[in-house]
């Protein structure tokens, strides 16, 4: 239940906060040695998000990832800007995003359920720090509108302006009065006038409620937040039911209410601690031409007809930065803030919602897939085949457009290492049993098909099914060992990747753990005598040879798999 706040609760915004604003989360990048500051000439049309984008995209570790805060920035045209402009400060990486949420990386997942299930109402304070500074009117048309504010471009060479990747639009239900925080990238086109898309594909709540208003002929109105305290963008990329204010979900996210105040020419409340908040109405008369921008899913939007805010006022802190997010191509900045708080979802979604047991996390898959795509659901060993598929099912409907490939697999596999995903499809799945698809699927955030509107999900049980014999890699304490040598003589630093080691399925046996040990002994001789008193005449190449340990022989077995069978 969503914790209510009164008027007598209104307080100033020096009081005490529980969340870090975004001022206090850059001087702790700084303090963790995190942050790098470029204070060299840069060009934010055609410099600053290529220049961030090769971390990305230049085979560097996501634990070697950095912030960014560009603080001498000018345009193709020679103008300078005096607004700072952090990029990749919020998700460069898990442990930036963690000092984000003001918890520890393994924590970060917990933190979001109990986020959900306890949202705390927004705060009204007064004396906010976004409206230290207010332009209006002919301030706007005049030098001090979005022509002001530095945006980048971030794909140069195709978009064709530059647009606001981490702008949070605010609009409010007409009907019910409750407001929604959603992200959606804005193209700047005048000092008074820019685009918002909404993407109307994955039903967020600012289309929903524009569609309200077009119905009762009136304008929108639209407040949208540049830089703010990061739980709030955490919360601005997640999608909530539409009783739910995301700030609340924030309150819920920092474990106190999030300080907002209200704006100065539209009746909508913003965070007290923002950047920079742009007010406006959204036309329900008239679409005008947007994008082409590149998009998450890896390709260029092309141009189409969207919505346009006609902005009545600019508000902003006296010492404001300027968030842009790393977006398009994933992994992006974008994708590592909205991949916990999807997973999270989906969690509990399985958990909670459909009550499915065995179920120990929600992985989706980021690199190039844009999260949505590919989804893997780790599951507990024994969990019961129903219960699997009950999971499978659950993921592909809980939202229209995510899911198109789910798989399960066992908690020895890793869902963030596709191959190891590959290896338990290829070893532990049969498609004829074991892959369902399911027609009538979402199309949802992509390039558009011209030949199909509609998808399919495939659904994949790679599942451990009957017992195997052991990973064929050396024991884990042998790995180890070599790993403490390769350090010693001083080799690249190593990034285990998953299996690292080897590990039993089922089928090892005290009498094979014996031979095995007598080779790392150097006692193998032993193991050849052992063999050259039990040969045999009447058996075939590759008959398999079952050794029982209360035998002093051997048992020559033929049994079909189906016997073997663990469930």
């Amino acid at each position: 239940m969503t914790k209510q706040a009164t008027a007598d609760d209104k307080k100033s915004a020096g009081e005490k906060r529980a969340y870090l604003d975004l001022h206090e989360h850059i001087d702790a990048l700084r303090k963790k040695g995190l942050l790098i500051e470029i204070d060299r000439l840069i060009n934010k049309d055609t410099e600053m998000h290529p220049l961030v984008r090769w971390q990305f995209r230049g085979g560097i570790a996501p634990e070697d990832r950095k912030a960014f805060l560009f603080t001498n920035l000018t345009d193709s045209k020679g103008r300078k800007f005096d607004i700072p402009v952090l990029v990749c400060g919020l998700a460069g990486n898990n442990e930036i995003y963690s000092m984000g949420m003001g918890c520890k990386i393994a924590d970060v997942r917990d933190t979001w359920l109990k986020a959900f299930a306890n949202p705390i109402k927004s705060c009204p304070v007064e004396n906010a720090p976004c409206q230290e500074i207010v332009y209006t009117g002919d301030d706007i048309r005049k030098g001090h509108g979005l022509d002001d504010i530095p945006v980048p471009i971030s794909s140069p060479g195709w978009d064709n302006a530059p647009y606001t990747t981490s702008s949070h639009f605010i609009t409010v239900d007409p009907d019910t009065g409750v407001q929604n925080l959603g992200t959606y990238r804005g193209m700047i086109k005048a000092p008074d006038r820019m685009g918002m898309n909404t993407s109307i594909e994955l039903r967020s709540g600012g289309y929903m409620h524009w569609q309200k208003y077009k119905a009762m002929g009136k304008p929108m109105p639209c407040a949208v937040v540049l830089g703010c305290p990061p739980v709030v963008s955490y919360t601005s990329v997640q999608k909530v039911p539409e009783i739910y204010d995301e700030l609340d979900i924030a309150g819920g996210l920092a474990g106190g209410p999030i300080n907002v105040t209200r704006c100065k020419t539209v009746d909508l409340f913003v965070p007290a601690e923002a950047e920079i908040v742009i007010e406006g109405y959204v036309s329900t008369e008239f679409l005008e031409p947007e994008a082409p921008f590149g998009e998450s899913h890896g390709h260029v939007n092309l141009q189409e007809y969207n919505g346009v805010v006609d902005v009545t006022a600019i508000t902003r802190r006296k010492k404001a930065i300027l968030t842009s997010w790393i977006s398009q191509v994933t992994p992006s900045e974008s994708s590592c803030i909205k991949r916990p708080a999807y997973e999270a979802a989906q969690m509990l979604h399985l958990r909670t919602n459909l009550g499915i047991q065995g179920i120990r996390k929600v992985v989706t898959h980021e690199p190039l897939t844009a999260l949505q795509r590919l989804i893997v659901v780790v599951v507990e060993k024994n969990m019961p085949r129903t219960e699997i598929w009950r999971a499978l099912y659950g993921v592909a409907s809980f939202r229209r457009a995510e899911g198109k490939w789910v798989v399960a697999v066992n908690e020895d596999i890793d869902p963030d290492n596709a191959d190891a995903t590959f290896w338990a499809m290829c070893f532990r799945c049969k498609p004829h049993n074991d892959v369902k698809i399911l027609h009538h699927k979402d199309e949802g955030h992509g390039p558009r098909s011209m030949y199909d509107s509609e998808d399919s999900a495939v659904l994949i049980d790679a599942t451990l099914k009957e017992t195997l014999p052991p990973v064929a890699l050396p024991k884990r304490e042998f790995m180890e060992k070599a790993k403490e040598i390769w350090e010693e003589i001083g080799l690249p630093k190593l990034r285990p990747e998953s299996p690292w080691f080897g590990y039993d399925l089922g089928e090892w046996n005290e009498h094979l753990e014996r031979q095995a040990q007598l080779a790392v002994q150097s006692e193998y001789w032993k193991t050849g005598e052992w063999c050259i008193q039990r040969r045999r005449s009447d058996v075939g190449m590759n008959t398999e040879l079952r050794t029982l340990d209360d035998e002093p022989d051997y048992t020559i077995v033929r049994k079909e798999r189906a016997d073997r069978r663990v469930r």
